[in-house]
Formats: C-alpha cells, sequence, structure tokens
C-alpha cells in the first residue's frame, strides 16, 4: 500500500492511494492539464486510475473532478451533498457514498466518517488493504469523537495544520474569512492537531504528514515541532505536503 500527494493547500488538492493495480485519486482542485501535469511527476498515467473519491465541494478540492472524469471514463464517488453542490457534476458514472458506511474498490477498502466543515455533506476516510491502515484528515473545523475513532491505530497519517492561531489573528485576511477559518465548521490549527496526535494511538504510524498548511498564516517549523511531538514505538517518517509538488510515493510497510 502507497500514497502519494499532487499538492496540498488552498490552490488545489489531491491524493493517490494505491494497493496492487488498484489507484484511487481523493480530491482534485487543479485544472485537467495541471491535473495530467503532476501524475506525470510521479509516475502516474491517467488511464491507471481506478476511481475518484471528492471529500467536499470547495473547488480545491473539486473543481477538476469533471473534466478527468470525462476525458479519462473514470467513476466518482461522493456523497449525495457533495455531489449537488459540485459546479460540475457531469461525471462518467456517480457512486453515492454514505459518511458512515464503508465500501470496496477491490482490493482497497474505503472507511468514509462525517466532519465539521462549512460544506453540503462533507467526509474524510480511512483507506485499507486489509492490513495497514491510512487515514486522511483536512479541511475540519473542530474535533469530535467520530474523527478520533476513525484515526485511531491508523499506520500512516494525512493530517491538516491549516494554520497558527496568533498568525492568524495578527494576519491580513478579512475579520470574516479570519472567523471563517478559526470557526467550528473552519480549518483545524496547529494546537488541534497536536491534540488529535496525542488523543489516538499513535503506537502504529509509521507516516505522518501535514496537509493543507496555509502559506500566509502558518510557517513550516512551527508546523513541524506539532508533528515531532507524537508518540510512537516506531520511527516516523514526519513531513510536510507543499501545494507546489505535494509528495512523492510514500510506503506502508
Amino acid at each position: 500500500m502507497r500514497f502519494a500527494s499532487l499538492g496540498s493547500g488552498s490552490k488545489g488538492n489531491a491524493t493517490l492511494i494505491e494497493v496492487d493495480e488498484t489507484c484511487v485519486l481523493l480530491d482534485c482542485g487543479f485544472t485537467l492539464a495541471e491535473t495530467e501535469r503532476r501524475l506525470s511527476l510521479l509516475e502516474c498515467p491517467p488511464e491507471s486510475i481506478s476511481a475518484i473519491l471528492v471529500t467536499h465541494e470547495h473547488g480545491d478540492h473539486s473543481a477538476g473532478v469533471g473534466r478527468l472524469s470525462r476525458k479519462y471514463r473514470l467513476p466518482v464517488w461522493l456523497t449525495v451533498g457533495t455531489y449537488h453542490a459540485c459546479k460540475d457534476n457531469d461525471f462518467a458514472a456517480t457512486h453515492f457514498i454514505d459518511t458512515l458506511t464503508a465500501f470496496e474498490i477491490p482490493p482497497l477498502h474505503v472507511q468514509p466518517f462525517p466532519v465539521p466543515h462549512d460544506a453540503r455533506e462533507p467526509c474524510q476516510f480511512v483507506f485499507s488493504n486489509g492490513t495497514h491502515r491510512l487515514g486522511v484528515l483536512t479541511d475540519v473545523g473542530s474535533i469530535t469523537p467520530c474523527i478520533i475513532e476513525h484515526l485511531n491505530g491508523v499506520d500512516a497519517l494525512l493530517l491538516e495544520c491549516n494554520y497558527d492561531d496568533a498568525q492568524l489573528k495578527s494576519g491580513s485576511y478579512p475579520y470574516g474569512l479570519k472567523k471563517r477559518v478559526a470557526g467550528n465548521y473552519g480549518h483545524l490549527d496547529n494546537q488541534q492537531s497536536r491534540h488529535i496526535l496525542d488523543r489516538i494511538d499513535t503506537q502504529n504510524l509509521q507516516h505522518l504528514v501535514g496537509m493543507h498548511v496555509s502559506e500566509k498564516n502558518n510557517q513550516t517549523d512551527q508546523v513541524m515541532k506539532v508533528l515531532s511531538s507524537v508518540n510512537s514505538a516506531r520511527s516516523i517518517d514526519i513531513r510536510i505536503a507543499t501545494q507546489e509538488s505535494g509528495f512523492f510515493w510514500k510506503k506502508i510497510l
């Protein structure tokens, strides 16, 4: 089981998860041409993608889904609420998911779970090959018991560290945007991300990646300090996904 990122941040998000011959793309917030370029850098032909999963309708996660789906005849999995809220939902094929019901894209097992975010019916995911589990958590405004339950004991975690609270408050964002980002349906700040790491079982954790890091309201050294605080029985590969190039393939052993 391996995973990679095409890019992560307010200008576009997309993540690849691969098990054997099955490769799924989680979100696609880039133009078609940019998505194809970034897939090429990851040595992943678009024709090799099995499906696209969408967490929510915001443009930095969904803007490229429709065109990619139509060009390469890729099925799309998303909630009913996200489907109706997407500006372009003319997909090659559509599969609706329930936020608490697992499904299979064989041999990949996919467990969605609901999250608090200012979108129609947002969710995040845990992916499994039957042996290892990869958790993804971005675009979340507050921590719920459901989040902790689903991320508990994962082998790899892609965790939002969007902003530093003090930096956001003193920064250039308009008041309304600051309120949205810091609200219960906005994004996770560094301390909330640390709180999640403190509450889940991290003993099996092999990879920990800081995601959706704000270019204006955070600092990479602060994010690395949060991620490096994790307690684990094994050595952990810790990194930050960039907006420009995400990160190259990482394997869960």
